[in-house]
């Protein structure tokens, strides 16, 4: 690494207490001799009672990123960091049997389908007894699925959709299962990647505001994956870009709106439909391909973040 990247590295270091800290996570695809860098060293943390937006294109690394986390990566990726921890567990050295009792219980995950968590031939009731009794034992156990119908409430579902299978169930519906079993062991984190992509626009808002509300109510933090830019303004309290592998600007969701200094992050804001700006299409085309070169020069991967304003980095000349 060099000197600038270690500076870089250290300006964004997480702070003690942090829920999650990462150093230099890097993964790539394929073989040692043959690798494609998906993620390209990303350092970040998420304090308590946070929501980290994670923004980026599609192929950017976002969901990389978030399956490096869970440890859920398939076998041919390969991953390395220098700090990946969960509070005082270290992920990167943690082994599947502690990986396997640490998800659902302290790290969840709200996939962008439902069926990505949801067995079709299983009851929601099942789903949520086969959760519990995989994490929990004793009075614990029992104390939990006295509250199943509780948690389902808190994600506005009948106790009904207990003994419905998911296909029975509208996208909505299934989004909101995903949740109660997201929060019913009351996690630390929560990584939620694109939970409304699927769903239509009135879905999307009302299960938008059962995750915020559900999160607020166990005080999680949680990771919120999106492209999304004017929904992650409503959610997040800090904000980090990805291009190509790698964050380009990183900082409070005030200043990263009202001050974006990377041209990409100022790009992607500028995408943003508005009623009260008319702009023709034509015109943004031609100023989309003028600023093109300059963008991707600014995003080379070697050019390491710098802190712009106070919590505000960008990976851009000073």
């Amino acid at each position: 690494m060099s000197a600038a990247q270690l500076h870089a590295a250290t300006a964004v270091a997480p702070q003690a207490g942090d829920v999650l800290s990462i150093e230099n996570l890097r993964v790539s695809y394929g073989s040692r001799f043959n690798a494609v860098p998906a993620v390209r060293n990303a350092t970040f943390s998420v304090a308590r009672d946070e929501v980290f937006g994670l923004v980026g294109e599609s192929g950017s690394g976002k969901s990389t990123l978030s399956m490096a986390i869970l440890r859920l990566l398939p076998a041919q990726a390969h991953c390395e960091a220098d700090r990946m921890r969960l509070g005082d567990t270290d992920l990167m050295a943690a082994g599947p049997a502690a990986l396997r009792q640490l998800r659902w219980t302290r790290l969840s995950y709200i996939p962008q389908g439902s069926m990505g968590v949801l067995n079709p031939v299983m009851r929601v009731r099942e789903q949520f007894l086969d959760t519990i009794a995989d994490h929990t034992q004793g009075a614990q156990r029992r104390e939990i699925e006295g509250r199943i119908e509780t948690v389902l409430a808190g994600v506005n579902l009948r106790p009904a959709v207990l003994d419905q299978f998911p296909h029975e169930l509208s996208g909505g519906m299934k989004q909101r299962v995903c949740i109660a079993l997201a929060i019913l062991l009351e996690p630390e984190l929560i990584i939620a990647d694109e939970p409304t992509s699927a769903l239509d626009v009135v879905s999307q808002r009302q299960v938008l505001e059962t995750l915020s509300s559900a999160r607020r109510r166990i005080g999680a933090s949680m990771i919120m994956i999106g492209h999304d830019m004017a929904l992650q303004a409503q959610l997040a309290d800090r904000i980090g870009i990805m291009f190509a592998g790698r964050f380009v600007e990183i900082g409070p969701t005030r200043a990263i709106f009202e001050a974006p200094r990377h041209p990409y992050t100022q790009r992607l804001i500028g995408a943003i439909p508005s009623i009260r700006r008319r702009q023709d299409i034509g015109e943004l085309a031609r100023r989309g391909l003028e600023h093109a070169d300059g963008a991707t020069a600014s995003a080379h991967p070697d050019l390491p973040l710098r802190e712009v304003s106070a919590g505000h980095f960008a990976a851009i000349e000073l």
